[in-house]
């Protein structure tokens, strides 16, 4: 009786999978592939919601003056992965930056929910690299009255899977928030030793740019 049960099992079960085949093949049989290939005009999108329907801009941005994203090398293999961050030359300059020498290099840790915004220098410039296993939102503008991109700003993530080197001229405003659920780390390197009795760290306000400019952009 068991071996009879179980075989009436398996046909029920092979007789309802034949049917539901059947099913989707009678179903695909009435689109026929001239119907798959024809596109849709905005005419066929309900009332409901094509005043609403808009087009991201995937148009090339135009960098701000000066700032660099120096695309590094990572090796990944089965163990791991390895990232050259910088060279120097005999002098302490940058390889990738010849006319950048690093008088001090620091490391950064960044709890979630931190906004570290707005610095700029008027001696100083940055490089910045993100640990790539982590991520920050980048924020830049242009402060440089004299500057083709005077008032230009910038948005991007660094880090996330990617080795880059970020160079931040003087004069160009730049902060970075952690809005994720994890700490971040960067280490960045600089051209001028900090003097904290005559500091070259000035302040704009974390939100220069709008409240809304280190949300996670939602759509």
């Amino acid at each position: 009786m068991l071996f009879y049960g179980a075989v009436v099992s398996k046909i029920t079960r092979g007789n309802a999978s034949a049917a539901s085949k059947r099913q989707i093949a009678s179903h695909m049989n009435t689109i026929s592939s001239k119907d798959m290939l024809k596109p849709l005009t905005k005419d066929a999108i309900g009332q409901d919601y094509v005043t609403e329907l808009s087009v991201q801009d995937y148009a090339k941005k135009t960098p701000i003056e000066g700032v660099q994203l120096i695309n590094l090398n990572m090796f990944v293999d089965d163990g791991g992965s390895l990232a050259e961050i910088v060279r120097l030359d005999d002098s302490g300059n940058l390889q990738i930056l010849p006319n950048f020498k690093v008088k001090q290099s620091t490391f950064s840790q960044m709890l979630p929910g931190t906004i570290k915004a707005f610095h700029l220098h008027y001696n100083q410039e940055d490089v910045w690299f993100v640990i790539p296993t982590d991520r920050v939102l980048v924020g830049l503008f242009d402060a440089r009255k004299d500057s083709p991109t005077y008032n230009k700003t910038m948005r991007f993530v660094l880090g996330a899977g990617r080795a880059q080197a970020l160079y931040i001229p003087r004069g160009v405003a730049h902060g970075l928030a952690n809005v994720w659920q994890k700490p971040a780390s960067m280490i960045y390197f600089v051209n001028q030793c900090f003097n904290p009795d005559e500091p070259d760290e000035h302040r704009l306000p974390w939100n220069a740019l709008g409240d809304d400019f280190w949300e996670i952009k939602k759509g």
